[in-house]
């Protein structure tokens, strides 16, 4: 089923007009359906001991499917030009400074959760005390906790192969061939200069070596997402409805306000958005 009918993004995505611009006004209206997603998610929260546990799967399925969106869309844009998907555009300079190859790091959805976890069971304690839970994310039982704590070790140590990949990758860009390639683009631009020597005989070698650099970071940052993903999604698997339904509302609040909170620092430092 299609989780943006009102969005027109198959148009962005079949026009072959895919540049960071138009990923930029996709993002955006992304971002407006998280926020409607946000206000149903709160009301379902709010009327939980009314609302059928089917429909609470229905509408986690549905934000669900909202981020498989969004990570669709962004892979075809990644292939376009990673480079752009690297430094977007359409975050903030203070998101900018948190993110981990491209997007948020997969680690950080289990600081989320238990973030939130515990401030639910603070609010809750004298009810759980009494034996009456709500069936929060401040409920976890101890089977949950410990696939969440599963999750997150593995989701660390492939967290930690893909940094060491990316470091390996950036390392290259210095290395033999290409330390080689530009001395001797340099001393044809000096011979050029005095000679008139042309220098545009070695563009295809140079054209060459930067194409292979940011196929590598295609690889990486695919990598990256998916994990990402794969790490939301597992997460959703782990909870029961009411939990997702409190853990995707703190996720969309918290990437909303951050982001929202970057672009007024922005404007007060008067940066470009």
């Amino acid at each position: 089923m299609s989780v943006l009918p009102s969005s027109g993004s198959a148009t962005y995505m079949d026009s072959g007009n895919q540049n960071p611009d138009t990923f930029n006004n996709f993002f955006e209206r992304w971002l407006v359906e998280q926020n409607q997603h946000l206000r149903e998610l709160v009301a379902a929260s709010r009327q939980q001991s009314s609302v059928d546990e089917q429909s609470l799967r229905c509408l986690v399925q549905r934000v669900l499917d909202h981020y498989e969106h969004y990570y669709k869309a962004k892979a075809k844009w990644v292939k376009q030009d990673v480079l752009a998907m690297l430094s977007p555009s359409w975050t903030s300079t203070f998101e900018d400074a948190f993110l981990w190859i491209g997007g948020w790091r997969p680690s950080i959805a289990f600081h989320l959760l238990y973030s939130k976890s515990g401030m639910q069971l603070e609010e809750q304690l004298d009810e759980l005390i009494r034996g009456m839970g709500r069936g929060d994310l401040g409920d976890l039982s101890p089977t949950q906790l410990s696939r969440i704590n599963e999750l997150q070790a593995k989701t660390i140590r492939e967290e930690k192969e893909i940094s060491e990949k990316m470091a390996k990758h950036q390392e290259s860009v210095a290395d033999s061939s290409m330390v080689e390639l530009s001395h001797l683009v340099s001393e044809m631009m000096r011979k050029g200069d005095e000679d008139g020597v042309d220098v545009d005989v070695e563009k295809d070698k140079v054209e060459s070596a930067m194409e292979s650099k940011e196929e590598g970071l295609k690889e990486i940052l695919l990598r990256a997402d998916e994990l990402r993903f794969r790490t939301l999604k597992t997460v959703i698997h782990i909870l029961n409805p009411i939990q997702s339904v409190h853990f995707f509302i703190a996720a969309a609040e918290l990437h909303l306000r951050i982001h929202e909170w970057g672009k007024q620092i922005d404007h007060k430092h008067h940066r470009p958005s």
